[in-house]
This record gives structure tokens, C-alpha cells and sequence, in this order.
């Protein structure tokens, strides 16, 4: 099964105190049928979506029959972050939520699926923040948790960026174009950029062809994505802190029962290395089952949706069948 699903979250209230009733909580599901496999969680990025494994799924290379994460011998299941535009549904209030919030409507959706644990929960970027914040509200829920790309907090470089894409946001003639084509260059590294256009030029338009590839982002972008969904995700990027209720990340951290891998790209210019790095010399003193994995890539950030290979090395060991419980 591959379409979107909805649950129906009766009544829920934000950090804030705003209260939503009847809220929509859109899903996907693939592999095998909910309550026949092991249940893997996947998290998508910022302008992704629950699409992890159909014929267009963005992680169809690792996710799918016989991949790294085979969809024969699992149930995958992927929520879409509220208001990111699934079914045209946006949130008028961005400030009500954070990414703990978020967290919370999807514990609430696998209550109402009736999933108790997961095999493993996984996200990528945002998504892997908003793991983490599953995982220190629901510290026993799931066997393996791994972010990828994605750090428990949102550092002081993420909030600038952020910063800057909300005033571009607010501000150009162009929201949606201008805030992906900065995006962009923290997505992608400059020896990415030079590997790739080598200083070439598209010579109908008269532009080097680095710029033509921007531009091109940022139309598809604006043509697919709506400047209320993308204002709202910018703001839950910014708000990424497992911390936020006092209690200190080693707290919280030692207290999750999980297996955590951490996964870093080298070149990563967003979530850098260096936060997972600083995270693994915490927690590691105190919790063995804890380990960290550095992809080697020119590519940055957007690495872990292009190196599948070095994706697949990483996972092969955690979902390989004779793992599975």
C-alpha cells in the first residue's frame, strides 16, 4: 500500500496552548501488512514528504523489495510533518508548534495505528532531529535510532540560516525560489559545485550553469511547495532541541534503550559532523550501544539521498534478517 492515509487526532494541544481538534495526521505505508513484520519509522526532510518507497519514493534505492530496508521483510511506515502541504493542509500559526509538537502528533498516529515499538526509527535531516525527540519522549519505543544528516538540536549555524531563510521569506519578490536557491548551497558543498559545472556556461541563457541549476531549484520548488508549508518547516528546523524542559541531552540520551547510529557526511556544510562527533564523546562514557558513522562524500549535506552505496553499508549490518525481533 502506497497511498497517503489520514488518522484523525481527536484533540491536541501545542507547547504554546493552542488546541487543534479533528486534526489530520496524513501517512504512507509500504511492505508488509501492519501487524505481520517489524515496523521501521522513516522521517523525511524538509520539503520531502511520506513518500519514502513508492515508484517516485525518495528512498526508493534503500527502502523497497529486496533493498537495504526490504519492504518482504518489513512494514515501513512515514508520516508527513503537518502542514507541509499533503492534501493542501497548512497551519495559519507556525509559532505554535516546535518540533516537539511534532513529535508528539506522531507518537499520538502510531497509538492510534496500535504500534507499540518500532524496529527502528529513522530520519534524515529535520526528520532525524524530530527522531530525536521521539525517542526522548518514548525512550523505549524503538530497538535502533538513526539519524542521518540531522543532530538533536538545532546549533547556532542552523538558526542563522534559518534566521535568513525567514527573512528572505518575508521579504524578496521571489519567497519560495530565493529561500531554495540559499538553501542550496547548504545542501550541497563546493567541491560539489565544481565537480559538477566546472565553471561552464549555458550559453542560450548567458549564465554560468550553476546559476541555470539554481534557478531551475527554485522554480520547482515554488511550482510544487507552498510559501505557508515552507514557512512553517523553516520554523521547526529552527526549533530541533530534545532540551527544551530542563533536562540535559546526557540525561536524556543515556535514557533512550535504543541502539543509536549516528550518521554524518564529512563534507556536510548544514548539520555538520562535528555535532555528531561532540554528541558521541558525551553520551558514549555512559551508554555503550551508542556509535557513529561518517559517510565519505564531496557532495554535503544532501549526501545521504545520493551516496546509497555508502547508505547501504551503514545499514545493511542493523536490518540484515537475522537482526530482526
Amino acid at each position: 500500500m502506497d497511498s497517503v492515509q489520514t488518522l484523525i487526532i481527536n484533540t491536541f494541544t501545542t507547547h504554546t496552548g493552542a488546541k487543534h481538534t479533528a486534526f489530520k495526521l496524513y501517512y504512507q505505508l509500504f511492505g508488509c501488512p501492519l501487524g505481520s513484520a517489524p515496523v521501521v519509522m522513516v522521517n523525511h526532510s524538509l520539503t520531502g514528504n511520506a513518500d519514502v518507497a513508492g515508484p517516485k519514493g525518495w528512498w526508493k534505492a534503500i527502502v523497497g523489495p529486496n533493498k537495504t530496508i526490504d519492504t518482504n521483510q518489513y512494514t515501513i511506515i512515514a508520516f508527513n510533518i503537518p502542514g507541509n502541504g499533503t492534501h493542501n493542509q497548512t497551519l495559519s500559526n507556525p509559532e505554535d508548534f516546535h518540533a516537539g509538537d511534532v513529535a508528539d502528533l506522531f507518537l499520538k498516529g502510531l497509538t492510534l495505528l496500535g504500534i507499540d515499538s518500532l524496529y527502528a526509527l529513522i530520519g534524515g535531516s529535520i526528520g532525524g532531529g524530530i527522531a530525536w525527540e521521539m525517542a526522548a519522549k518514548a525512550p523505549n519505543l524503538m530497538r535502533h535510532l538513526i539519524p542521518v544528516a540531522a543532530d538533536w538540536k538545532a546549533n547556532d549555524w542552523i538558526i542563522a540560516n534559518t534566521f535568513l531563510q525567514k527573512r528572505i521569506l518575508e521579504h524578496s519578490k521571489k519567497p519560495l525560489e530565493d529561500a531554495r536557491i540559499h538553501a542550496m548551497l547548504t545542501y550541497r558543498s563546493p567541491q560539489s559545485f565544481d565537480q559538477r559545472f566546472g565553471r561552464t556556461k549555458n550559453e542560450e541563457l548567458g549564465i554560468y550553469n550553476i546559476e541555470s541549476w539554481l534557478i531551475h531549484h527554485g522554480q520547482k520548488l515554488a511550482n510544487r511547495f507552498s510559501l505557508e508549508a515552507y514557512t512553517l518547516v523553516n520554523h521547526l528546523l529552527a526549533s530541533i532541541n530534545i532540551e527544551r524542559n530542563g533536562q540535559s541531552a546526557l540525561e536524556l540520551i543515556k535514557n533512550i534503550k535504543a541502539d543509536i547510529h549516528l550518521i554524518a557526511i564529512d563534507s556536510d556544510l548544514f548539520f555538520t559532523p562535528n555535532e555528531d562527533r561532540k554528541t558521541y564523546t558525551l553520551i558514549q562514557p555512559f551508554k555503550k550501544n551508542i556509535t557513529y558513522h561518517e559517510i565519505t562524500s564531496i557532495h554535503g549535506h544532501d549526501a545521504f539521498l545520493i551516496e546509497n552505496e555508502g547508505v547501504s553499508r551503514i545499514f545493511t549490518p542493523i536490518f540484515t534478517k537475522k537482526n530482526k525481533k
